[in-house]
């Protein structure tokens, strides 16, 4: 019985695992429509040099201002569902 339950498990996480979005395609759907061209003064994905003062902000503070909404940028970005790791991910890939 508990070798079923454990296979079970690892069924459904790779189930889930597999209808996960991406970073890219989170990007992409959720990121780019700003991040994309620097729109509203938001930083470019890849500009280094527009991304270096806010990452010295910190994460959390990053993670914070993408959920609460910053300056322009509303409230959980255009990324109603991200998680905060989905949240890092995606500010780590969009400042490198």
């Amino acid at each position: 019985m508990k070798k079923h339950l454990v296979m079970l498990a690892l069924v459904c996480g790779a189930s889930t695992m597999a209808q996960a979005a991406t970073t890219e395609q989170r990007y992409t759907q959720a990121c780019a429509a700003c991040h994309a061209s620097g729109v509203m003064q938001s930083p470019k994905k890849g500009d280094k040099a527009a991304w270096a003062p806010r990452l010295k902000k910190g994460e959390a503070t990053l993670v914070a201002h993408v959920k609460q909404g910053y300056k322009m940028m509303p409230p959980m970005g255009l990324c109603n569902d991200c998680t905060d790791a989905e949240f890092k991910a995606l500010i780590k890939y969009m400042s490198q």
